[in-house]
């Protein structure tokens, strides 16, 4: 599965932040957005120490990152 650069901004704009697996990278990525910008099909994501950047038809799945109570040891 392939996901659209524009179904993608989409999907950002909507939930505020996702993670994105990228065939390119082992690990997934998080994305905000405050610091990814997608243009002309082209994902760019302002890091602390530079720009990371690849093609959106790259990206195979993406999914809401959320966090719990239990994440941060304050459950119940």
């Amino acid at each position: 599965m392939v996901v659209e650069a524009n179904e993608l901004q989409t999907k950002l704009e909507e939930k505020g932040e996702l993670m994105a697996a990228v065939s390119e990278f082992d690990e997934p990525l998080e994305m905000h957005l405050h610091d990814t910008v997608i243009d002309d099909g082209t994902v760019h994501i302002d890091l602390t120490d530079g720009m990371l950047t690849f093609d959106a038809d790259e990206v195979v799945a993406v999914w809401h990152h959320t966090h719990s109570l239990a994440d941060f040891g304050l459950e119940d």
